[in-house]
């Protein structure tokens, strides 16, 4: 961790990774500064990277995208020209979630949100599969989401 974060900074961390929507004057009181040198340290989190981005976490299922599915990929050679192509081919796609290159078994690991099986079965006959360099794949419908997106421990 940074030496330039404090103990203010870490709280107003784990204050917004909770709950994006606090107001300045919220936050600025939770960590009990001043609301103008809190909107500084809220800038500076950004322009530091410290924070990425702010979104809303849209509930799956209301929006047609409740069946999660991971994805193992086995690409047919291990070259660094070959991870490079399937990773731009990869990230062109709307409907992977995360891509992660990964040791052990398989190359790549995604997570991709569908309405239904139906669903997955379409895009990946038409587009998993078709992706430059891809040896197998091999397919786990998650049953159950015990853990899902959950904050940073720091």
């Amino acid at each position: 961790m940074s030496a330039r974060l404090d103990r203010i900074d870490l709280k107003m961390l784990r204050l917004l990774q909770n709950n994006g929507r606090l107001s300045n004057a919220e936050l600025a009181v939770s960590v009990a500064i001043s609301p103008a040198t809190c909107h500084r340290r809220t800038q500076r989190l950004f322009e530091d990277g410290f924070i990425a981005t702010v979104r809303a976490m849209v509930a799956p299922k209301k929006v047609a995208k409740g069946t999660l599915v991971m994805v193992g990929v086995v690409l047919d050679r291990s070259t660094p020209e070959s991870f490079a192509t399937f990773e731009q081919a990869i990230a062109k796609l709307k409907f992977v979630l995360d891509c992660h290159l990964v040791a052990g078994d398989f190359d790549y690991f995604l997570k991709i949100r569908v309405g239904d099986m139906e669903d997955f079965n379409r895009i990946h006959g038409e587009q998993l599969i078709a992706l430059p360099g891809v040896r197998q794949t091999r397919t786990f419908f998650v049953m159950k989401e015990v853990v899902d997106n959950a904050p940073l421990e720091f």
